[in-house]
């Protein structure tokens, strides 16, 4: 039984369609890349298995349980993990307070995610506002960590951010599941970058999962069709 099971996925906004059928599954300790261009419904998708928007047809279960009636807060406390694009760290509070605001007991604590970042504890008194925008995605990532999720969600999780700081993250993603067998969904644009750290890719096209393969089966023919400009 996988620990994410989509199927067949569709949802709207405000009437209008979005999805027309996604499929998505993500196995115990599996990193699973999630592509397709700009609004080819990635992040709608996301939303989704978080259950912060409505679903209007198809299945969502996680560790075996029907969620799609569930609120976001329950999802959470589950074991599902979001690092929401745009990183969305609570501005006026402290680093220290960010990363204790949705803490839960497990492996995963102040300590652990100050030695995966150190310039977190360097910054821990500081306000998120005063970060840069490598650390702020840094903190979203320790937040979400400190949740101590079953599968960890990164949507765009490096974008915009320098390249030095990009290849950081990317190193500390790639390390999360090899060290610690933790599952993730990583939404991004390069399929060179996350080569290394995906085992699969599912690719949306106009609201449809169009592929479900091996990250080093994906041609580049297939990608130029597939995530070219």
């Amino acid at each position: 039984m996988s620990l994410l099971e989509v199927r067949d996925l569709k949802a709207s906004y405000g009437g209008s369609p979005a999805l027309f059928g996604v499929d998505l599954s993500v196995e115990e300790g599996e990193v699973v890349a999630l592509m397709g261009r700009n609004g080819m419904g990635k992040s709608t998708t996301i939303r989704c298995i978080c259950r912060m928007m409505p679903i209007d047809a198809g299945t969502l279960s996680f560790t075996g349980q029907d969620v799609r009636s569930l609120p976001s807060h329950a999802v959470a406390r589950l074991g599902i993990g979001l690092v929401p694009e745009g990183r969305r760290c609570f501005p006026n509070l402290s680093v220290r307070e960010n990363l204790i605001a949705a803490a839960r007991p497990g492996h995963w604590d102040e300590a652990r995610v100050a030695t995966l970042f150190p310039r977190l504890a360097e910054r821990s008194g500081q306000s998120a506002a005063t970060l840069s925008g490598g650390e702020q995605q840094m903190l979203a990532i320790g937040r979400a960590l400190m949740t101590n999720p079953r599968l960890l969600i990164l949507d765009e999780a490096t974008e915009g951010l320098a390249p030095l700081v990009r290849q950081e993250i990317r190193e500390v993603i790639a390390g999360l599941s090899e060290q610690s067998g933790l599952s993730i969904v990583i939404v991004d644009k390069s399929l060179r970058e996350l080569s290394h750290i995906a085992r699969r890719v599912v690719i949306l096209e106009r609201g449809r999962s169009v592929l479900n393969e091996t990250i080093s089966a994906v041609t580049p023919q297939v990608a130029d069709r597939y995530l070219g400009v």
